[in-house]
């Protein structure tokens, strides 16, 4: 069934892209705030027996979260169909473990909430660790795209001789798959965190490396304390200025401002959330899968 598209405030332009994409529906409604802070959704055109997408990424997560879910549930009440969520930044996948006594799974509660809502979940690139697969907590039938294709066709347009920079050991899957599409050498850092602001960042040996250009990349860009890490430890060690490329652009306060100042050849993001870096277009990917779970009738766990 042909789904008809609704943006959350800061994801018009998304949507707008995905339903251009496609040739389908933008819908109308209108949301806000109450003084008190309370969130407010009114649907301006009918959607009983449609089947309804909500597009909204969860930067801010706590204000967004409770906006997206009374706009499904009220979808729901008012005689939509089916009800599906883009959500191209899914939050609360950091906490997947109990770290300490005393705290507890969020990751797990929180796609309890979203699936309460809704019929099927699409996000890109979920920041996936001790989590393998997103069904594993998420009820509904999800689909996590991949927005390595893109990154790697932007870097191959855009930076000559590169070489990739995975943030870490766990990203190694996913900068190789990068490089490999994009045709071009990776490596490592060896990151230690202290904190959530105090990140130590170490560079292999690069010597043989001197003439490629270093792409950072790294799926979460939140303090941008590890990319501004390694920005210093490269030029150190005599590299070119690195460019920085996220797929989730947070930039907590001054982060983005503050890696600029560290000497990048350039800071690019996708467009899963707004924002001024925003270079690779990832409406074509969200809109594939979309289609594939709109009006899907088994339950499909990716």
């Amino acid at each position: 069934m042909t789904p008809i598209l609704f943006a959350m405030p800061g994801n018009e332009a998304l949507a707008d892209q995905i339903c251009r994409a496609r040739a389908w529906e933008a819908g109308r409604w209108e949301t806000r705030r109450f003084p008190d802070g309370e969130s407010y959704v009114r649907y301006l055109c009918d959607i009983k027996g449609r089947e309804v997408a909500i597009v909204c990424s969860l930067a801010d997560p706590d204000a967004r979260a409770i906006a997206l879910y009374l706009a499904a549930c009220v979808a729901r009440e008012l005689g939509a169909s089916r009800v599906g969520l883009a959500v191209p930044y899914l939050a609360y996948m950091r906490q997947d473990i109990a770290f300490h006594p005393g705290e507890g799974m969020t990751a797990i509660h929180f796609a309890r909430l979203l699936s309460s809502a809704c019929d099927w979940l699409v996000t890109v690139d979920p920041h996936l660790h001790r989590i393998h697969h997103l069904g594993e907590v998420y009820s509904v039938p999800t689909r996590a795209v991949r927005a390595s294709p893109s990154i790697a066709a932007w870097i191959a347009a855009n930076v000559q001789l590169p070489l990739l920079v995975g943030p870490d050991a766990e990203s190694e899957q996913w900068v190789s798959e990068v490089a490999a599409v994009a045709g071009c050498p990776f490596t490592l850092l060896q990151k230690t965190r202290n904190g959530d602001r105090e990140v130590e960042v170490s560079v292999p040996v690069v010597a043989a490396w001197r003439d490629r250009t270093p792409v950072l990349v790294d799926d979460i860009a939140s303090t941008a304390m590890t990319m501004i890490g390694a920005v210093a430890r490269m030029h150190e060690a005599g590299l070119r200025a690195p460019w920085c490329i996220a797929v989730h652009p947070l930039f907590a306060g001054d982060a983005h401002a503050a890696l600029r100042a560290a000497g990048v050849a350039g800071i690019v993001s996708s467009n899963t959330i707004a924002h001024e870096s925003n270079r690779i277009d990832m409406s074509g990917p969200i809109a594939d899968a979309i289609e594939l779970l709109s009006g899907v009738g088994h339950v499909l766990r990716v």
